[in-house]
């Protein structure tokens, strides 16, 4: 009896010990990790239209320099989600495809719009449609900062911020001061098509790494505006060997995409709180890249403050407040939406 007594009031103490030991490991940098399959079903019709919108950030940030598709999906709670369904879409090809199909779609409207929308209107008016994108992406960094509640800023995680923060900076400085003109895409050598394969691989990187902006890199090497001035039925034409550019930018992007899903799923897993400190930093940093690019600089650069200007920096000032104040509804939606 008296044993059996000792066992019993021993439960509630191993209990309270194996409680502990969870506490412990979750706020561990270096957890154990553990084959955790997510749930990839859309539960309402709604989230499929989620997941299209966020496909369709996804392609708008190939033209808009600083919008994050992978931020969006920080926002909507689809990021771990999508690195899942790209990592192992061989594996589990159906239940990923059926995840990942919205967001496809979502990315090819998303490039629609930005090449044959977007564009048009930021040759418009560039400041106030860069400034709107700014605010939504402003707007929207609390939603990246819930992934750090609880977490405590040490001096190696608060570095790793100011780390994420410099990153966009330093790419669009490097794009706006120590770039050449733009890099012709006619009489390329066989080395050049291997600097697309790895073009198309950082792009990739750039869809995955909230913060990480495709538009600024392209730039940077001085790419992105002949890329996008590639895109028409008399350049074909004249330059065939165009799709071969393409096509080397498009399997760099596939296998960037199956690779960097898998090093990011596991490094949340291992390091989730460091991860998300650099991710804040990035985010941040994105923000402040859209307003200093080669694109928006030659617009400053035009500027000759008549009323055509005024308008552009007037809109431009109230779009980014609104921009700010949509995605801040949207994100206090979503959290009200979770609890």
């Amino acid at each position: 009896m008296d044993e059996n007594n000792q066992i019993e009031d021993s439960s509630p103490n191993k209990a309270s010990l194996n409680d502990e030991r969870t506490i412990v490991n979750k706020s561990n940098e270096n957890p154990v990790i553990t084959d955790k399959e997510l749930d990839l079903k859309y539960a309402s019709k709604r989230d499929v239209v989620k997941g299209g919108v966020l496909g369709t950030f996804i392609g708008l940030a190939v033209i808009v320099p600083g919008v994050s598709g992978s931020a969006m999906a920080i926002i909507f709670r689809l990021y771990e989600k999508l690195l899942f369904a790209l990592g192992n879409i061989f594996k589990k090809f159906k239940k990923c495809i059926r995840f990942l199909l919205p967001i496809g779609i979502g990315a090819v409207i998303g490039l629609v719009l930005g090449f044959f929308g977007v564009q048009a209107l930021l040759n418009l008016m560039p400041f106030a449609i860069v400034a709107l994108f700014a605010g939504l992406m402003l707007g929207a960094f609390p939603s990246v900062k819930d992934q750090l509640k609880g977490e405590k800023p040490t001096t190696k995680r608060i570095l790793l911020f100011i780390v994420g923060l410099i990153l966009p900076i330093i790419i669009s400085a490097v794009s706006v001061f120590a770039t050449s003109a733009t890099t012709a895409l006619d009489n390329l050598q066989f080395y050049h098509y291997i600097i697309f394969l790895v073009l198309g691989y950082i792009i990739a990187i750039t869809q995955l790494v909230p913060g990480l902006s495709a538009t600024a890199l392209l730039m940077a090497f001085g790419y992105f505006s002949s890329l996008v001035n590639s895109i028409s039925l008399s350049y074909w034409q004249t330059n065939p060997k165009i799709f071969v550019v393409y096509l080397c930018l498009i399997v760099g992007f596939v296998i960037g995409l199956f690779t960097v899903s898998k090093f990011m799923s596991k490094l949340i897993a291992r390091h989730r709180a460091p991860t998300f400190f650099t991710v804040a930093g990035l985010s941040l940093g994105s923000v402040v890249s859209m307003f200093f690019n080669p694109d928006i600089v030659a617009v400053y650069r035009s500027w000759d403050f008549s009323w055509t200007t005024w308008c552009d920096l007037g809109v431009g000032i109230v779009l980014f407040a609104v921009g700010v104040v949509v995605a801040y509804l949207f994100v206090r939606y979503e959290r009200n939406h979770k609890s």
